[in-house]
């Protein structure tokens, strides 16, 4: 009996099928221990086959960058969907479960993304992805009836300088948590409202810190 024939690839399944072996392999090697090589062989492919879609190793590195980059953020939108847009606190919540959700089920991403990047072209594309998460976060700081006190987010920069400082702040903790998974997303998201929400509830009451005397 004949064996069955195996179904050929479309060129953008070859490309996924390539994206994820160098996934593997970068997550593994690191990006400059990483070679094409090595990646041809972890997706079974030649070398040649590679060079056909990606011009370098560069060139794949940078797109497997913004595949990731591309699909966290919009994981994050999706997550938003239906969440009352006058709920500053649950938009928050919701956005930072589908953030770590993303960091614990695509750790290798994770580290790729944040730990790892190399040259000035995948870094722009990582700043991309930061800078609308920060505007996003901006946008739920602003929704708080009490951030009307720190000022306006077109005019003021407190607004946006917390909103920086909760996105870099929940950013250390995925890279801590890439080391630590015994510790739950619940776990994480929890302590990452503690952290953001309580502060900016006192905020929003009036409360500021004061330099001692």
């Amino acid at each position: 009996m004949a064996a069955p024939t195996r179904r050929r690839l479309t060129a953008e399944e070859r490309r996924t099928e390539i994206l994820d072996a160098a996934l593997r392999t970068f997550s593994r090697k690191g990006y400059h221990a990483a070679s094409i090589d090595d990646i041809a062989g972890e997706a079974g492919v030649s070398k040649a086959l590679i060079y056909e879609h990606f011009a370098s190793k560069q060139e794949l590195y940078a797109d497997l960058i913004a595949r990731n980059a591309r699909e966290l953020t919009q994981r994050v939108a999706a997550a938003l969907v239906g969440v009352e847009l006058e709920s500053g606190m649950g938009r928050l919540a919701t956005g930072l479960e589908a953030f770590f959700a993303f960091v614990e089920e695509r750790r290798d991403a994770w580290r790729m993304l944040f730990r790892e990047v190399t040259d000035i072209e995948t870094a722009a594309v990582v700043g991309r992805m930061v800078e609308q998460v920060t505007v996003e976060v901006t946008g739920l700081i602003a929704l708080d009836p009490g951030a009307r006190d720190l000022g306006d987010p077109e005019e003021d920069p407190a607004l946006r300088l917390l909103a920086e400082m909760l996105v870099g702040g929940v950013q250390s903790m995925a890279n801590w948590w890439t080391d630590h998974p015994e510790i739950s997303r619940v776990q994480m998201v929890d302590i990452a409202m503690d952290f953001a929400w309580l502060g900016l509830e006192r905020l929003s009451r009036g409360e500021r810190w004061s330099r001692p005397e």
